[in-house]
């Protein structure tokens, strides 16, 4: 098993416009979600053991906050040539098997990871209603073999910050899970080489 953080993006750091087709075909922008109190932005990818061990809580997440003021985007920016589950069938199929209640987008030029400085799958990012950034990092602190159960403890506790207009606690812990899989020659300069740890 490979292991990569998240970078930890300066809290306060604007949302950056996307302009991404969901796994349908249909043009999904940051402005799409105008309005929201809260904008919840998941970099995500099928392949991975470490989405695959939170993907029903995230699909939960969804449904817990679909009649709030929350937004919520999911944007998958891997290689599908080296790792074809990310391909936009592949997680249109995803999608349903998980009955998600938001849209994932597919970054084929992956600008829009690199627009967020997206390092792994799963990489969290919250932004409030300036669309400021207010929380990254982990779901929890469960991860695949060690025990602790799903919950979404942290993200859930910043989002209902935010919806309840409190402030979030600044003391967040990075997402780990697998590197971004870059398309030869497109890695960012805050690329690191993943660590292997054993299984």
């Amino acid at each position: 098993m490979v292991l990569t953080p998240s970078t930890m993006l300066t809290l306060g750091t604007p949302a950056i416009n996307f302009q991404l087709p969901d796994v349908s075909g249909q043009t999904v922008t940051l402005a799409d979600f105008t309005g929201r109190k809260a904008l919840l932005v998941l970099f995500i990818s099928r392949h991975c053991p470490f989405v695959q061990h939170i993907k029903q809580e995230l699909a939960k997440l969804g449904q817990d906050y679909r009649e709030q003021n929350l937004g919520i985007v999911a944007i998958s920016p891997n290689n599908p040539i080296t790792h074809p589950d990310d391909a936009p069938d592949s997680l249109k199929a995803f999608a349903e098997e998980l009955a998600l209640t938001f849209p994932i987008l597919f970054d084929e030029t992956q600008q829009t990871a690199k627009d967020y400085s997206a390092a792994c799958t799963p990489d969290i990012f919250l932004f409030d209603a300036e669309r400021r950034l207010v929380y990254r990092g982990q779901l929890d602190d469960s991860r695949p073999n060690n025990g602790i159960p799903v919950t979404g403890k942290d993200l859930r506790l910043a989002i209902d910050a935010v919806l309840s207009g409190q402030p979030v606690s600044q003391d967040q812990k990075p997402s780990i899970g697998c590197n971004i899989k870059w398309k030869p020659g497109n890695e960012p300069a805050y690329f690191q080489t993943p660590i292997n740890v054993p299984s």
